[in-house]
């Protein structure tokens, strides 16, 4: 170019860089001062732009869940296309896109817009072609497909953020190991209207080009989660001997406590009894010192009494006619007291708290008559000046069961 035509362009278009260098600064100053104007300035060309990207429609679909929306787009792709074998998810593409992540599978996200001529040719052609669809259903694929109409805000959106520049759109969507744990890319696009056999194509190669991270990323999560069922089952295994051992230990404690108990209350019951026998034979002791002496036998209206005692041996003694029955109670109680030579020793005071208790009753054979101490009177009155009495213990069985125990 010659310079003078460099020199001529250069007048021509000064005046132009000059107006537009004030402009932008004019517009940078009004936006300084009115920060809501370049948004709404924006928000006004995106509505009114034409052309197949960028571009939000608006059609006064009424908006919904995001499991509604595909219900939705189910309903009318089945409307339009009839009955098919297409395995769309049935929810929300957040949902599918945490599933694929989760079970490292491949997210082959289609979005149609009904707007575009070629839409219809793309699904019946290409989409509901055999090999398409038994290609997405085959499970060694690990395929999850989502579907949306770009006139719904969430299929909008999903364009949005995946550049789509031409309906209808596919992606397929994987998880990518090697850039980081958490990291999903597209592992191929498929714009605009495409064979069957080329469709196929692209999905295999895109699967193909990231089968090896996901199965290394699969293997890792199955070694992990073996590793996690191992702990589990380890700690399963613990807490099941730690209760056992607990369970022998509580199991332990009980009896020895209960041993003890009864130790404890077999001691307390021979204490009782010994204590039992010595206040006994401390009040036999004691009654017989205070018995009085056998009356002589030319004594007037003297009662003559014959007994014949458990041990089988007979005994007879004389009473004063005023004896009372429990006189004769008591010298039955204190045979052998009286028999011994402790009952000529000192003095023997009454044991305190002990409440004395005959385990005899007296009976006559024939007829058969028991004078029962409790009913009182005297020996004379309830016998007569002379009788042949029976010892009968009363407390036999007592001592048969706790011969027994």
């Amino acid at each position: 170019m010659s310079t003078q035509t460099t020199g001529l362009l250069s007048i021509i278009f000064t005046p132009i860089s000059l107006v537009y260098s004030l402009l932008s600064k004019y517009f940078r100053f009004v936006g300084y001062l009115f920060p809501f104007v370049p948004r709404l300035w924006g928000w006004l060309t995106t509505s009114n732009m034409g052309g197949t990207t960028g571009r939000r429609i608006t059609s006064g679909r009424r908006p919904l869940n995001p499991r509604d929306t595909a219900a939705r787009f189910l309903r009318e792709f089945e409307e339009e296309y009839g009955t098919h074998n297409l395995p769309f998810f049935e929810n929300g593409y957040a949902q599918a896109y945490d599933l694929a992540k989760k079970d490292l599978k491949f997210l082959l996200v289609v979005l149609v817009s009904p707007e575009h001529d070629e839409t219809s040719s793309f699904i019946r052609d290409t989409m509901l072609a055999p090999e398409v669809v038994n290609f997405i259903r085959n499970p060694e694929n690990n395929i999850i497909l989502w579907a949306g109409n770009v006139q719904d805000s969430e299929a909008y959106q999903v364009s949005a953020a995946l550049n789509c520049t031409k309906f209808p759109f596919a992606a397929l969507i994987v998880h990518t190991p090697q850039v980081s744990s958490t990291a999903m890319s597209i592992a191929s696009r498929i714009p605009g209207l495409i064979t069957p056999a080329e469709f196929v194509s692209k999905l295999r190669q895109g699967i193909q080009q990231h089968s090896e991270p996901l199965s290394r990323a699969r293997a890792q999560r199955a070694e992990a989660q073996a590793s996690r069922n191992l702990r589990q089952e380890q700690d399963s295994a613990y807490e099941r001997s730690l209760a056992q051992d607990r369970e022998r230990a509580r199991k332990k404690r009980e009896e020895a406590e209960r041993k003890a108990k009864e130790e404890k209350d077999a001691l307390e019951r021979q204490e009782a009894l010994e204590r039992e026998a010595r206040n006994l034979e401390q009040w036999r002791r004691w009654r017989a010192s205070s018995l009085p002496a056998e009356p002589n036998s030319d004594m007037k209206d003297v009662v003559r009494i014959s007994l014949r005692m458990p041990s089988g041996d007979r005994v007879v003694r004389r009473f004063a006619p005023d004896a009372d029955l429990e006189e004769l109670y008591a010298f039955v109680e204190c045979y052998d007291a009286l028999r011994s030579e402790e009952a000529s020793e000192g003095p023997v005071v009454e044991p305190v708290g002990f409440t004395h208790e005959y385990k005899f009753q007296l009976v006559s054979p024939m007829p058969r008559e028991v004078f029962d101490v409790k009913d009182g009177g005297s020996i004379k009155k309830r016998n007569g000046r002379s009788g042949n009495l029976i010892v009968e213990r009363t407390d036999v069985e007592s001592d048969e069961e706790e011969d027994e125990e």
